[in-house]
């Protein structure tokens, strides 16, 4: 047995950390002292002690690594492989967003040292005024939190694919993504997805043509918020204001671009002249 400074030692976790895995259940002493409270770990409990530590070091939460913990010898293996294929992927798209953010801030340094304003990007984003042609959608609406957009996109967007095909319907045009919330809320944001589709059926509905300003973005979709802003500023600028709300149109499928630079974006907001 060891006592627990000898077992926080070994595995170089602290003996608090060590009392508060036992208090959420995540590891317990396998011995305590009735008389004076002393903790003792066993030497076969170093080996799940390295096992925490290995899926900490994999950035799972305490509380994932505990349902881990908990799972039945026969669907371990399976479910610990699939937990670690899930984990693989959301950290490769956190370093894929770090890759991305020092590129622009390289390029933003690089600005500034030429003396070039950092926001000057924005001057590059192009506004036109154009009329649209009236739409036949087919669409799902949800409540959106910041945390479901980047899984919510494609499993809406699949569903909606799925009705096409299993019911033989004609498409007409690219998804797109209309968003109906007057504010930002991280809690949930009203998310309207849609396809254009030729049939009329259950599901369905039309969206009206009209006069939109519109910017087509070429490149990540982080970059979306920054077209935005400048559209907003177009629209103050030029004696509109909005009429409906703002949706987007994916002219790229982002499975099938290689890079970022190859996704293109519309991005409308529907106007009408302010009158005075």
């Amino acid at each position: 047995m060891l006592s627990i400074g000898e077992f926080s030692k070994i595995c170089e976790v602290s003996t608090k950390t060590l009392r508060y895995y036992e208090e959420i259940g995540l590891i317990h002493p396998d011995e305590i002292n009735p008389d004076n409270g002393y903790r003792y770990y066993s030497i076969k409990q170093l080996e799940k002690m390295l096992f925490i530590n290995r899926l900490k070091s994999y950035y799972f939460s305490l509380e994932e690594i505990k349902a881990i913990l908990e799972l039945e010898k026969d669907q371990s293996e399976e479910k610990l492989h699939t937990a670690l294929n899930r984990k693989r992927r959301e950290i490769n798209e956190k370093l894929n967003a770090f890759e991305y953010t020092l590129k622009q801030m390289s390029t933003d340094i690089l600005n500034l040292e030429k003396g070039i304003p950092i926001m000057s990007y924005l001057n590059r984003i192009d506004v036109q005024l154009v009329e649209t042609k009236p739409m036949n959608i087919l669409f799902m609406r949800q409540m959106m939190s910041s945390d479901d957009y980047a899984s919510g996109y494609g499993a809406y967007f699949s569903r909606l694919y799925e009705k096409i095909a299993s019911d033989k319907l004609t498409l007409l045009g690219t998804p797109m993504t209309i968003y109906h919330s007057p504010e930002y809320n991280p809690a949930g944001n009203d998310t309207e997805f849609a396809i254009p589709i030729e049939e009329t059926i259950k599901g369905t509905r039309a969206l009206s043509e009209g006069l939109c300003a519109r910017s087509v973005m070429q490149g990540s979709y982080s970059e979306l918020t920054s077209v935005f802003v400048k559209l907003r500023e177009w629209v103050e600028k030029e004696g509109y204001e909005m009429v409906n709300s703002p949706y987007e149109i994916y002219i790229t499928d982002p499975n099938q671009a290689n890079i970022d630079t190859d996704m293109i974006t519309e991005v409308y907001f529907p106007v009408k002249k302010k009158y005075s």
